[in-house]
């Protein structure tokens, strides 16, 4: 009997738009995400052993230059560091609409920046305490360039999950 298997690829995509403190458009990015290996590992305890599941997602973004690898973590990520140059309480909250499509999106996040910061790239993880180390990192994603800016800034940050 020959065996079909399952094959299955999990994408994570952001669409990254901001716009000065007058509400002019600065900057746009259209970037795919690295789902890293701790990441990887939760979503299959939770799906295929029905491990402990909470859908508490957080987006975060990361110093200049990032580097990425597949195994960070939120408790070590030596090619990056958290801009925490916003005026939010907790890092942003994605709330994820239905699955169509083998495709979830979630309406924009926004991080109202209330410092000069230069962003390289953001990420996913489990925990809303900006600058925190707890959590699950699930995926990073770098910019094409670093992006630079001041307060009153808003980078929205519009997610997609595809498998």
């Amino acid at each position: 009997m020959e065996s079909l298997g399952l094959h299955l690829k999990l994408s994570h995509h952001y669409l990254i738009i901001c716009y000065d403190a007058f509400g002019k458009f600065k900057w746009r990015e259209d970037i795919d995400n690295l789902v890293v290996t701790t990441g990887q590992n939760d979503i299959l305890n939770k799906y295929y052993a029905g491990a402990a599941y909470t859908a508490a997602f957080y987006i975060g973004l990361t110093s200049g230059t990032p580097t990425f690898v597949a195994g960070d973590t939120m408790a070590s990520h030596t090619g990056w560091t958290e801009v925490t140059a916003y005026s939010n309480a907790t890092r942003p909250a994605p709330v994820w609409g239905g699955a169509a499509a083998a495709s979830i999106t979630a309406p924009a996040v926004a991080f109202n920046m209330n410092a000069p910061y230069t962003a390289g790239g953001s990420f996913l993880t489990t925990v809303n305490t900006i600058g925190g180390v707890a959590g699950i990192l699930i995926g990073e994603a770098v910019f094409s360039v670093n992006r630079s800016g001041g307060s009153g800034d808003t980078i929205n940050i519009t997610p997609t999950a595809t498998v």
